[in-house]
C-alpha cells in the first residue's frame, strides 16, 4: 500500500536513516562503547573525533569546514563575555543560511538537494549547540572557564547521536555528565539497548502504519475534503495530526536519546503524549 508523502520530515529522515545515519550511529555505539571499556577517560575525546570523521564523510570537507568554522567564530566571540554579542553572532551566522548566493554556492558542493538540505538542517542545529556553549562561557566565573575550552566545545558540537536533529542537550549538562566516570557493565548496556530497540521498532511500526493508512498530510494539502468535512470530522484530523507529529518525535529523538543511555548520559526527556496536555508550550519545547 503506498504511504503518505507529504510529511517531508518523516520521509527525508528516514530515507537518509535507512542509507547512512544509521549505520553512522551504529559505529558510534562501537566506538563509544570500546572507548568505555578501555579508556574511559579519553571518552569525549574519541567520542568527537568520531563525530567528525562521521561529519567529513556525510557532509564532505566543505561541510565539515562551514561548522568548524561557525564554532570557531562563535567561540571568539564568546571571549567577549557578552550574552547580547553571542546572541548576535549566532543570528548573523544562522542567517547567512538565507543569502541566496551562499545558498547557490553550497548547492553546488552536492550532487542533490538532499545532501544539501542535510548540511542546512545540520548547521541550523549546530547553531543551537554553539550557542548553548558561547552563552553558558559568558555566565560563568573566571575560575570555571577551565572547562570550557575550545576542544571540549568541538567534543560537544560533533557529538553525533544529537547532530543532525537534536535533541538540545545544555553544554553544562553535556560537559558534567561526559566527565563523570562510571562502573562499566556489558550486561547492563546490553538490557538498555535490547529494551530501547524494541520501543523504538514499535514506535517507527506505528508511525508507518499512520503513514500508509490515514493519509493525514494529504487530505490537508487538499482543500476540497476540508470544506466538505464536518467540524467532528476536521476535529478528529486535527487530533490525528498532533497525534502523528508525537510519535514521529518519539522515533526521531528516541534512537539519539537511546544513544545518549548508552554512553552514560541522561538524555533529555521524550515528547509528552499530546492527548494528555492541555497546553503546547513542552510540546514545541
Amino acid at each position: 500500500m503506498p504511504q503518505d508523502p507529504m510529511d517531508f520530515e518523516w520521509s527525508y529522515w528516514i530515507e537518509w536513516g535507512r542509507e547512512r545515519i544509521l549505520c553512522l550511529l551504529a559505529g558510534h555505539l562501537l566506538v563509544s562503547q570500546v572507548s568505555r571499556l578501555l579508556v574511559e577517560k579519553y571518552k569525549p575525546w574519541c567520542l568527537m573525533v568520531y563525530g567528525m570523521a562521521a561529519c567529513w564523510l556525510l557532509l564532505g570537507v566543505k561541510g565539515f569546514a562551514v561548522i568548524l568554522l561557525h564554532a570557531a567564530i562563535s567561540f571568539a566571540v564568546a571571549q567577549f563575555q557578552l550574552s547580547l554579542l553571542t546572541w548576535l553572532c549566532s543570528l548573523i551566522l544562522l542567517s547567512t543560511l538565507r543569502i541566496p548566493a551562499v545558498e547557490e554556492t553550497k548547492r553546488k558542493w552536492y550532487n542533490t538537494e538532499n545532501e544539501y538540505y542535510l548540511l542546512h538542517f545540520t548547521v541550523s542545529v549546530r547553531c543551537l549547540f554553539y550557542t548553548s556553549f558561547s552563552l553558558e562561557y559568558c555566565w560563568h566565573a573566571p575560575s570555571q572557564k577551565a572547562s570550557h575550552s575550545f576542544p571540549w566545545m568541538l567534543a560537544y558540537v560533533f557529538y553525533y547521536p544529537t547532530f543532525h536533529n537534536g535533541p538540545l542537550m545544555n553544554f553544562d549538562e553535556f560537559s558534567k555528565q561526559m566527565r563523570r566516570q562510571e562502573a562499566f557493565s556489558v550486561k547492563t548496556n546490553l538490557s538498555i539497548l535490547i529494551v530501547g530497540i524494541i520501543r523504538i521498532f514499535f514506535w517507527w511500526c506505528l508511525a508507518e502504519l499512520m503513514i500508509h493508512l490515514m493519509y493525514i498530510h494529504a487530505l490537508y494539502s487538499s482543500a476540497l475534503p476540508l470544506e466538505s468535512a464536518s467540524y467532528w470530522a476536521l476535529g478528529g484530523l486535527a487530533l490525528a495530526q498532533v497525534l502523528f507529529f508525537y510519535v514521529k518525535y518519539l522515533v526521531l529523538y528516541g534512537v539519539p536519546a537511546l544513544l545518549l543511555r548508552m554512553d552514560g548520559l541522561k538524555p533529555p526527556a521524550l515528547p509528552c503524549c499530546v492527548s494528555l496536555m492541555h497546553s503546547f508550550t513542552k510540546m514545541w519545547r
